[in-house]
């Protein structure tokens, strides 16, 4: 049997809504960083009127995780653009003192835009802007800039059921948004599954941008969401060099396939330590947090 590139934490899941401070439905799809020592989770949590909001978990050894008390003070929105969920958030740090967090602003399962916070605590957070144009999510920023401009991938989408794929685009200042563009390989749109869209920040490596992805493959009765990576080009991200062609991570376990979606493995992040292993914590049917680890280096081997 061939061994696996990802393994999964033995006392998964990590979180899920047991665990929380109050009733909960679900805990689930997490953005993740280190931040002075401390492993930091801004989960997807779905309160018992049925809205997701951002609710924070901290960790000293990245294993055993405690909630906050109460969900993030999340910052209001512009009165033209309201929102009624937001989730799926992914943390880049561009500074020392500077993190910035994209995440889905919902209105209705269609009507999403890509909303952008910055914080410097984990605990105050300012809107940069209201969002961007609606049907577009899976909003992830890179931690540096090309050529000076923010890059980050998007996921533009007609309907969420439809067939849709990762794109890069580029900004000046973080607001302004364009020369949008699918990733590409071998010159051809890139596309592996159903649909795809971008999962963690990409890690710079030498070889190349990382970028660990879902991948929605479609079945006779529902989507089933698995995990795959892939290498972009330095000077060029929306160039694929390679990708796995096998899947990294997927569901297998009773908490990865019954809940709230069933059969998914979601990721917002990556996070690199110090010993190249990278830390994946991922959405479990949209119910519970699971954590899976890897070498960086293998990662990068199996993008062929």
């Amino acid at each position: 049997m061939k061994p696996r590139i990802l393994t999964k934490y033995a006392n998964n899941p990590i979180m899920s809504p047991a665990q929380m401070p109050i009733d909960v439905l679900y805990t689930f799809n997490p953005g993740a960083i280190k931040y002075k020592g401390e492993y930091i989770l801004m989960m997807d949590v779905t309160t018992l009127d049925d809205i997701h909001r951002i609710w924070i978990s901290r960790s000293k050894d990245g294993y055993q995780f405690v909630p906050d008390p109460e969900p993030v003070k999340w910052p209001a929105p512009d009165p033209a653009h309201p929102e009624t969920c937001t989730y799926d958030p992914r943390i880049t740090q561009i500074s020392e003192n500077e993190y910035i967090i994209l995440y889905a602003s919902d209105l209705s399962q269609n009507d999403v835009r890509i909303g952008i916070l910055r914080t410097s605590d984990f605990v105050n957070f300012e809107r940069i802007t209201t969002g961007s144009e609606l049907g577009n999510r899976n909003g992830a920023l890179f931690p540096e800039k090309v050529d000076n401009l923010y890059i980050r991938f998007d996921r533009p989408f007609g309907n969420e059921l439809n067939p849709s794929y990762i794109w890069v685009s580029y900004s000046p200042d973080l607001v302004f948004w364009g020369k949008s563009k699918p990733l590409t390989y071998q010159g051809n749109p890139f596309r592996d599954g159903y649909k795809m869209g971008a999962g963690a920040v990409p890690i710079k490596t030498e070889q190349g941008w990382l970028e660990i992805y879902h991948t929605v493959s479609q079945t006779c009765n529902g989507f089933i969401y698995r995990l795959k990576a892939c290498l972009l080009d330095l000077d060029d991200p929306s160039r694929v060099i390679g990708f796995t062609r096998d899947f990294l991570l997927w569901p297998e376990h009773d908490y990865e396939m019954k809940g709230r979606v069933s059969n998914v493995v979601f990721t917002c992040n990556a996070i690199l330590e110090d010993d190249g292993m990278v830390k994946i914590y991922y959405g479990a049917a949209d119910t519970n947090i699971g954590l899976a680890e890897g070498n960086l280096q293998e990662i990068i081997q199996a993008c062929v």
